[in-house]
């Protein structure tokens, strides 16, 4: 059983790397679209511009490699920008197409004097879908570690499976069938990140 973590030269890879290992778990580090082909677990982590990224995966066919790996109904984890990936359009500088998985667009934080952005450091989670696979042997309201401007709004609220307020609500994690992606950096989130990391290297 292998996971794979996306290579598209937008992301800290080894941190990504380093948190699967301890939980016991390798992972290899692979920009090459064959690579996903036989990967039983696949993840897409990200930082940057969603222009860049989405760009990146286009100009690589690693586009085309995630969305038959989503299809295969193997798990797959989308972190951060590799989350909104996932969604249909990005209004980041500009409108630009992402995969498509999941109808819906990423929108700014709407400016608020109180609040800066992006929105970084801990917060808490609100399970909206508690019996989601990733939250196994979690209790209470975790905190997680974000950094974001951006943040996605699923056509389909059913496919949240938690949120986090700043000040409102917004969609912190989906979760669909084989897919998860959180907005939160799992790897930068202590216990409950490695937490989620090792139930997502169980599926």
């Amino acid at each position: 059983m292998t996971t794979l973590i996306v290579d598209y030269g937008m992301a800290n890879l080894r941190s990504v790397q380093k948190a699967f290992e301890q939980v016991g778990h390798n992972a290899t580090i692979s920009g090459d679209p064959k690579h996903l082909a036989t990967a039983s677990r696949v993840v897409l982590p990200g930082v940057g511009a969603f222009r860049d990224a989405i760009a990146r995966l286009r100009e690589t066919g690693l586009d085309d490699a995630v969305r038959r790996h989503i299809d295969a109904g193997r798990p797959f984890l989308g972190i951060c920008l590799g989350m909104q990936l996932l969604f249909s359009r990005s209004h980041e500088d500009g409108v630009h197409v992402g995969l498509n998985v999941f109808q819906g667009d990423v929108v700014k934080f709407p400016p608020s004097p109180a609040l800066k952005v992006p929105h970084m450091g801990w917060n808490t989670l609100k399970l909206t879908k508690p019996d989601c696979p990733l939250f196994r042997g979690l209790s209470g309201d975790p905190a997680v570690y974000f950094v974001h401007s951006y943040f996605a709004t699923p056509a389909a609220s059913e496919i949240v499976a938690a949120t986090a307020d700043y000040p409102a609500p917004f969609c912190s994690v989906v979760w669909k069938g084989n897919v998860y992606a959180t907005q939160f950096h799992p790897e930068k989130s202590q216990r409950i990140g490695v937490q989620m990391l090792r139930n997502f290297s169980s599926l």
